[in-house]
């Protein structure tokens, strides 16, 4: 080799196919397509182009707050309020439904008290130094609280009929408009996330908040956008379950902390943060929602649908640990 050959030094072991190969993404698109093939030969409405669109209603509303939780876990922080924060938007746009608030004026008010709501827990959090977890739960009775004061066992009806479109709309032929909201907060999520500077402060306040803090990130102010945002999706999601039940109860979207937490989870999201991709949600939200709607098409009780999750979110959160011990047991044994 002559002394003006420049010699190559590779900065990694391996090139971008094969890290692409073995990223959890990719066993993500493997289980989609071998669920999607599963509940095809189950049911034989499955594949109806109808059916597809209507499963897409399955996720659509959760996965809008799963991108926001995914910034906010990647952060290193957790909100256990969103579905409370729902709740508490559907009863304040059933409120202003009844006084005859036109369609503008309902969807102001649902984003309005998902910022708000997104807003008190953020200054509880970053401004009083509180856990987030401990603040979540607490808001969380106080947001559904609040709901079942308001409404007791009634429901809230009369809305608009230019409100339905929100949740039961179509934009062309089989796309729903949910469907196109959906991919539009992906796509915006991940620019955000992975091709903007404030994507890689969420990054390193979430691996090190001291040392991101020492590098002059402002780390209370980005996790105060953080669960404004979760605030803000939570009433994007308001207005598109509202809408497309036509009612407000109290119990509206009970449970879907656990759905929504495990979709971020199954989709790479480290749960101790400083790591994961929006793309991974995405695909965690198609699992699950096909899943479910399999689930419904073979007559599946609900109950079995809850256990399911539970094991879903235990298993996503144990299999990396256990692979890492094994791996590491295993590379032990090969040195000896």
């Amino acid at each position: 080799m002559s002394v003006n050959d420049k010699r190559f030094v590779p900065d990694r072991l391996h090139g971008r196919g094969y890290r692409m190969a073995r990223s959890w993404e990719s066993l993500l698109i493997v289980v989609v397509i071998a669920v999607f093939i599963i509940n095809s030969f189950a049911s034989p409405y499955f594949l109806d182009a109808w059916n597809l669109s209507d499963a897409t209603f399955n996720f659509t509303e959760k996965a809008l707050i799963a991108f926001a939780m995914a910034l906010v876990i990647i952060s290193g922080e957790i909100d256990l309020s969103v579905a409370a924060i729902i709740a508490l938007a559907s009863t304040a746009m059933g409120y202003a439904a009844q006084f005859g608030a036109g369609t503008p004026e309902l969807a102001a008010i649902g984003l309005g008290v998902g910022l708000l709501c997104g807003a008190f827990n953020g200054f509880l959090i970053t401004g009083l130094g509180l856990p987030s977890i401990v603040v979540t739960i607490g808001t969380m009775s106080l947001f559904r609280g609040l709901s079942y004061v308001f409404l007791g066992d009634k429901a809230f009806n009369g809305y608009p009929s230019d409100f339905a479109w929100f949740g039961q709309g179509y934009v062309f032929w089989v796309i729903s408009f949910e469907f196109v909201l959906f991919a539009v907060m992906a796509a915006l999520f991940g620019i955000l996330l992975h091709l903007t500077s404030f994507g890689r402060m969420v990054y390193a306040v979430g691996n090190n908040a001291t040392a991101a803090r020492f590098s002059g990130i402002r780390v209370g102010r980005v996790k105060f956008l953080l669960f404004l945002m979760t605030g803000v999706m939570s009433g994007m999601a308001a207005i598109c379950l509202t809408s497309r039940l036509g009612s407000t109860r109290p119990s509206i979207a009970f449970g879907w902390e656990l759905e929504i937490v495990t979709m971020v989870v199954l989709g790479g999201i480290n749960i101790l943060g400083g790591a994961g991709t929006i793309i991974g949600v995405v695909l965690a939200a198609f699992i699950m929602g096909l899943v479910t709607f399999g689930f419904g098409l073979m007559n599946v009780p609900g109950i079995v649908m809850s256990i399911f999750i539970g094991l879903l979110l235990i298993g996503v959160i144990a299999l990396p640990v256990l692979y890492t011990r094994i791996v590491r047991r295993f590379t032990r044994e090969q040195v000896q």
